[in-house]
């Protein structure tokens, strides 16, 4: 699936969860999904806990935070 494709899954509504990046149709957020990830949890069990979700929606989330870092500038913290 193209990378245009993913992301027209990923939808901001101020009226939903604030406006936080969320998976079209549902209320879970981008972030709480790459959450799950880096807590450890595999695609799989994620699908198994929320059956509505697809295997794409996953990628979407991953396809959206790795845009959203690419687009960040950072600047090393001197201590």
């Amino acid at each position: 699936m193209k990378e245009k494709e993913l992301l027209n899954r990923i939808v901001i509504d101020p009226d939903i969860m604030v406006g936080k990046p969320i998976i079209k149709g549902t209320r879970l957020t981008v972030q709480f999904i790459v959450g799950l990830l880096a807590q450890g949890m595999t695609t799989q069990e994620i699908l198994q806990e929320y059956t509505k979700l697809t295997k794409e929606d996953i990628l979407a989330c991953l396809t959206f935070a790795h845009n959203a870092l690419a687009d960040t500038t950072f600047a090393p913290l001197s201590l």
